[in-house]
């Protein structure tokens, strides 16, 4: 029994068309059959944010998402939105507080982190932590993400 479906989608602005199983989670589509290794898949459970991603403007976690449900969505990675400069300021604020130290967790975060300042024009402390508790990140304690996101939102308001 055949259980591949045709799929055509956007992937970082460029469209993409495939025969994916249907039991194809968006991640391993993207590692696997795309060659996009800046998210990870870590528990493949939903639950440490490694796989971070946007899908029609709304982040997901990859590993929960399968691949064939997306003929015709658009989907940005952290390729993606670092490529197009979008969050630029975000990598370099994680760079200057040391906030990606292994960097496994790194793209979800960065990716949980511009979602939040896409709605969120200056996110307190607190709205900052929520927004990146689906992230799990084992070397930095959170706090030097924290402070990055949080400058970042700082610098944003102070630009206009």
């Amino acid at each position: 029994m055949n259980t591949a479906i045709d799929i055509a989608l956007t992937v970082n602005g460029e469209t993409v068309a495939r025969r994916v199983e249907a039991r194809t989670h968006l991640i391993d589509f993207l590692r696997l059959d795309l060659g996009l290794m800046g998210s990870h898949a870590g528990c493949e459970h939903g639950v440490c944010g490694a796989c971070t991603l946007r899908v029609d403007g709304v982040i997901v976690r990859g590993c929960l998402v399968l691949a064939a449900s997306l003929d015709g969505a658009v989907v940005e990675t952290i390729e993606g939105v670092s490529d197009s400069g979008e969050i630029r300021d975000l990598q370099d604020a994680f760079v200057a507080r040391n906030a990606a130290q292994c960097g496994f967790c790194t793209p979800g975060m960065l990716m949980a982190a511009a979602d939040l300042l896409a709605h969120a024009r200056k996110p307190k402390r607190d709205e900052i932590r929520e927004a990146i508790s689906g992230n799990y990140c084992r070397c930095t304690g959170y706090q030097a993400i924290v402070d990055a996101v949080e400058a970042v939102a700082k610098a944003r308001v102070f630009r206009g």
